[in-house]
Order: C-alpha cells, then sequence, then structure tokens
C-alpha cells in the first residue's frame, strides 16, 4: 500500500521501519527532517508537510506529542484536513484526548475519509520488534481491512467505537503510573527492612505483585537511567489526560490522582526532561536508599 507516516519520534519512527520492511511504500513527514535517514535510506520518500504526505496515500499513519500537535497536523495550515478524500483511512497512533479523536475523525469523514484512533503501547522495544499493541477504535469493517498492514507494528486489539482506542490507551497508561509508583514503594520498603534487591526482585515478580512494570521497567531503575526514553514531562501530558477522562466519566479515581502529583512531584524535583522512572528515584531519595544493582542491563530501546 501507499503510506504516509507524520511523527518519526522513538515510536513512530520504529513503527515506520517495519511498514518499509513490511514491502510498502511510505512517505514520510516529521519537524526534524534527520529523523527520516534511516527510512529514506531504505526507500521512503520525503514530504514536507502532513499534506503531501497523504496526496496519494491509502492509509495515513499520525504518532505525535499529544492533542495540540494532532490537532495542528489535522487542521493546520497543508494538514490532513486539506488533502484526505475519498476511500482514504486516517490512523492516529498519538495517546489523545478520546472527544479530540472523534471530532477530528467526523472532520475527516465529511471529506470521504474515514478515521480510526488506534494509539500504541509496549515501549520502545515493542516498537522495534514488531510488538507494538495497538487499541483501535472506529469502523470495525475498516479496521479488519487494514488489519494486514497494522500487525506489521505489533498486535491490534479492536476496541469498539470510534474513542474507544483512546480512552483504553488512557486506561493502560494509567494502571503503568500507579504500577511504576508502587514498585518503588515496594521494592524500597523491601530493601530498607533488609532484604537482598535481587531476591527482593525474583520474589516481586511472581505471585500476586507480578507485573509487566516489574519485569520490563525495573533494570531501568537498576541500571540508575531510569528510562530516558519516554520522559516525566511525557508522563505528566498523559496524566493530564487520564485525569480529565477520569473526570469527564464521573469516577472518583483517589489513587490516580495521588500517582500524579507524585509524577509531578518528580518532575519538578528532577526536570521535566528526565526519565519516567524517576518516579521511583524519589521514593529511594525520601528513604535514602538505593536501588542499583549489578547486571547486564541492556536498554530496552536496544533490543
Amino acid at each position: 500500500m501507499r503510506i504516509g507516516f507524520i511523527g518519526l519520534g522513538t515510536m513512530g519512527g520504529a513503527a515506520a521501519l517495519n511498514l518499509i520492511k513490511g514491502g510498502h511504500q511510505l512517505a514520510v513527514c516529521d519537524l526534524d527532517p534527520d529523523r527520516a535517514n534511516q527510512h529514506l535510506e531504505l526507500g521512503a520518500s520525503w514530504a514536507d508537510t502532513p499534506a503531501m504526505a497523504a496526496k496519494g496515500a491509502d492509509i495515513v499513519f499520525t504518532m505525535v506529542f499529544g492533542p495540540k500537535q494532532i490537532e495542528q497536523v489535522v487542521r493546520g495550515e497543508n494538514g490532513l484536513l486539506s488533502a484526505m478524500g475519498e476511500g482514504q483511512i486516517w490512523v492516529d497512533m498519538t495517546t489523545n484526548q478520546p472527544n479530540l479523536a472523534r471530532e477530528l475523525g467526523l472532520e475527516l469523514a465529511a471529506k470521504g475519509a474515514q478515521a480510526v484512533d488506534a494509539p500504541v503501547s509496549g515501549a520502545v522495544d515493542g516498537a522495534r520488534t514488531g510488538n507494538m499493541p495497538q487499541f483501535a477504535g472506529g469502523r470495525e469493517e475498516t479496521i479488519e481491512r487494514i488489519r494486514p498492514v497494522m500487525e506489521l507494528m505489533g498486535p491490534m486489539h479492536y476496541m469498539g467505537q470510534s474513542g474507544s482506542g483512546s480512552i483504553t490507551k488512557l486506561a493502560s497508561n494509567q494502571l503503568w503510573a500507579i504500577h511504576a509508583t508502587a514498585m518503588g514503594e515496594a521494592l524500597v520498603m523491601a530493601v530498607k527492612s533488609g532484604v537482598e534487591l535481587s531476591r527482593a526482585w525474583e520474589a516481586l515478580k511472581i505471585g500476586a505483585s507480578e507485573s509487566w512494570c516489574m519485569h520490563h521497567d525495573a533494570p531501568s531503575v537498576f541500571a540508575g537511567h531510569y528510562d530516558p526514553s519516554f520522559t516525566l514531562d511525557l508522563c505528566q501530558k498523559d496524566l493530564g489526560l487520564i485525569v480529565e477522562a477520569c473526570d469527564d466519566a464521573g469516577t472518583q479515581a483517589p489513587a490516580t490522582r495521588l500517582v500524579c502529583a507524585q509524577f509531578e512531584k518528580a518532575r519538578e524535583t528532577y526536570g521535566g526532561d528526565k526519565g519516567e522512572l524517576h518516579v521511583v528515584k524519589l521514593e529511594e531519595d525520601a528513604a535514602g536508599v538505593s536501588l542499583r544493582m549489578e547486571g547486564d542491563w541492556v536498554p530496552h530501546w536496544e533490543k
């Protein structure tokens, strides 16, 4: 297929490479042209604007920072609304506001295009290896038609009507933030109480405490880099959307609101450009405990 791909950040860039390797012709677009070097070497073409990326495309994928950015990509000058039409499909993989995802989808539908909200999970290693889960909302027949393309990037889960993918991604990030905060509290408590860190980690990876976070993210704490592939600024952007979704749904979500405050404290303490797991370092520093551990902790974005 002819595909436009807008947004070549750490996740988007890797996902786009998998589409190229799957045999599709891509036109790529990003604010930083240097991010496209590897894609161009593999045969992709460069598009100066979102409209140019969409020209003649069967599918246009977008994966940008957040709601403001995706609104600009769609509604802005030389945006997708100026270029997309009958028969084309827009798949937005941005972590977005569900209501905005629906609004933009309706505006493109008025031009004859179809919209799918399919934000992603799985971290950078998932994007690199083609194991990046996608949570898709929209017309089921449209999503099933493009499933073979989407599954080049990772497993695709159909969630329901428009906006359902965005809600599911927010719920996924909601749980991750709670798990990451709880992981720090549990490991610090165990170590400060005299349990050897390696033994605590092995025990907490099984049974009732088992989580993807404990398996996948704890090594970033042990290595001391706290995973710079996703920053505290990005965490707070997502948590803001999550709290907004809780408010819209009329849920109390007390744990979520406490965790949001803890991430904000980490951002104020260490800086918004620091890795997401500095929320764990906050607990380490408060308790006077280090969770450094010797080991061959290969960063997940290099796997």
